[in-house]
């Protein structure tokens, strides 16, 4: 079936240097990138958990919570502060 969509022209140059990059048709690598995106389930995306180093310790002190960026900043100054 023959259709017509608009692509930005940064994307559509990409698109063609994929193409000639593993010598394959323009319409393949857009047909292929676009099964791709629509076998994704909505919201499937998972995260990989980080791993933060810790140095000269074990781990997190208890009360410290990495999400609280507030938090984290008074601790830091106070640690800071009494030196």
């Amino acid at each position: 079936m023959r259709t017509t969509i608009r692509l930005p022209d940064d994307l559509l140059a990409a698109a063609k240097r994929r193409a000639a990059e593993t010598h394959r048709s323009l319409t393949t690598v857009i047909e292929d990138a676009l099964r791709e995106a629509l076998s994704r389930k909505p919201g499937s995306r998972r995260r990989s958990r980080a791993r933060l180093p810790t140095f000269a310790g074990d781990g997190l002190l208890p009360g410290v919570h990495l999400e609280d960026s507030a938090e984290l900043l008074d601790l830091m100054e106070a640690d800071t502060a009494a030196r």
